[in-house]
């Protein structure tokens, strides 16, 4: 069976354009700082993907929920946050990885008691503020937690975990990444990674099962 032809847009790299092989890709890409590029099914989305730019094509993809929705493949440009818990709940801890490289860019914990949500909450509210604080508005951010994804949307942390001396260092953070929310209005686009298409998401701590 013949290999389906792809085009391959280059927002950002050493000739920006559309390019029909990966491997022409590849040689605008590589080694150029912060590249952007993606692949399409049709030369007529990636010539208007690539007339859009960056930005205007990350909008139109943005579902009516004010979330963004998932591509047919995850953007490079990205971070990947995830969190762990041991329990639910139980042991916490979170963590964002920069995606073409799968470096950790930070992780917080183990907290003593926290829950799945709460940590991927506090993860992308995390990777929020650093894209800001950074000046890194190339980059998009995904997480496999819709209710998370949710919770930053309304700006609020909607946990039904109580606030007791074990959870008091937890809540401090919930409740500055809820006035980080609510003082700051942000433009990097949220992506609800498809675990079924891509697998894990690169952040993850590989301890289901």
């Amino acid at each position: 069976m013949a290999k389906q032809q792809k085009w391959y847009v280059v927002w950002a790299g050493h000739e920006p354009g559309v390019y029909e092989t990966w491997a022409e890709c590849q040689r605008q890409t590589q080694g150029y700082p912060k590249a952007l590029f993606k692949s399409f099914e049709s030369r007529s989305e990636a010539l208007r993907a690539y007339e859009e730019g960056f930005q205007g094509f990350s909008r139109r993809h943005r579902a009516p929920s004010g979330m963004e929705s998932s591509t047919e493949a995850p953007i490079e440009e990205a971070l990947a946050v995830d969190a762990a818990c041991s329990g639910n709940p139980g042991v916490m801890e979170y963590r964002g990885v920069y995606l073409p490289s799968r470096r950790v860019i930070f992780e917080m914990g183990p907290f003593p008691k926290g829950t799945n949500n709460i940590g991927e909450f506090l993860a992308i509210v995390h990777a929020l503020a650093l894209i800001e604080k950074q000046g890194l508005s190339q980059l998009v951010i995904y997480s496999d937690s819709q209710t998370a994804l949710g919770w930053v949307r309304k700006k609020r942390c909607k946990t039904l975990l109580e606030r007791t001396a074990e959870t008091a260092q937890l809540f401090d953070l919930i409740e500055r990444a809820e006035r980080w929310l609510q003082t700051h209005t942000y433009t990097t686009p949220l992506y609800k990674w498809d675990t079924v298409r891509w697998g894990e998401i690169p952040a993850d701590y590989g301890r289901k099962g």
